[in-house]
């Protein structure tokens, strides 16, 4: 009887320890236009989503939800390999997009003209006045690389970049590595 309680014990304690791990590793989604996700560190590009569109889905799926449906106040363009994403009151270039290789969608993309759409923590970086304002929202990136124009900081781990140029500020989503 003893030795199964502490197998019991034992089992517990194993699962309760996996259910962390992957709660670390599944981090919580994040659609863009919708979630006000506000912790990085529970951030990754797994779990970002565009109007619905994630890394990872389909050429046709990708079409489907960002062309063929009216999203309200945007309009979709294809170019080559991107499905750009326009605002309608100002069609003055992509404010967000997808970028589709091999029949899938492989890079998830968006810039300061979508800040007034996106929600959470990217609002705010897309906001951002400078460099030292994304780090304290999003913390210490891996590596950047600063010079007189911006900067460019990796956070590849979580799969994503920030190009800080003044004004202009994007985002790229890819899978993390």
């Amino acid at each position: 009887m003893r030795v199964n309680s502490v197998a019991c014990t034992l089992a517990l304690i194993l699962v309760a320890t996996l259910a962390g791990f992957l709660s670390l590793v599944h981090a919580e989604p994040y659609e863009l236009s919708k979630n006000d996700v506000m912790e990085p560190k529970g951030i990754s590009s797994n779990s970002i989503s565009l109007f619905g569109v994630k890394l990872g889905d389909t050429e046709a799926k990708a079409l489907d939800i960002l062309v063929n449906e009216k999203i309200s106040g945007i309009k979709a363009e294809q170019e080559a390999t991107f499905i750009f994403l326009l605002d309608q009151r100002k069609p003055t270039g992509p404010m967000a997009g997808v970028r589709i290789q091999d029949g899938k969608v492989d890079l998830i993309f968006i810039n300061n003209r979508f800040a007034h759409k996106t929600r959470g923590i990217f609002r705010n970086v897309l906001n951002s006045e400078s460099p030292e304002d994304i780090r304290k929202l999003l913390g210490q990136e891996e590596y950047s690389d600063e010079n007189v124009m911006g900067a460019v900081m990796a956070y590849d781990k979580q799969g994503f970049q920030v190009n800080y140029l003044g004004k202009d500020i994007n985002i790229e989503f890819a899978q993390p590595h």
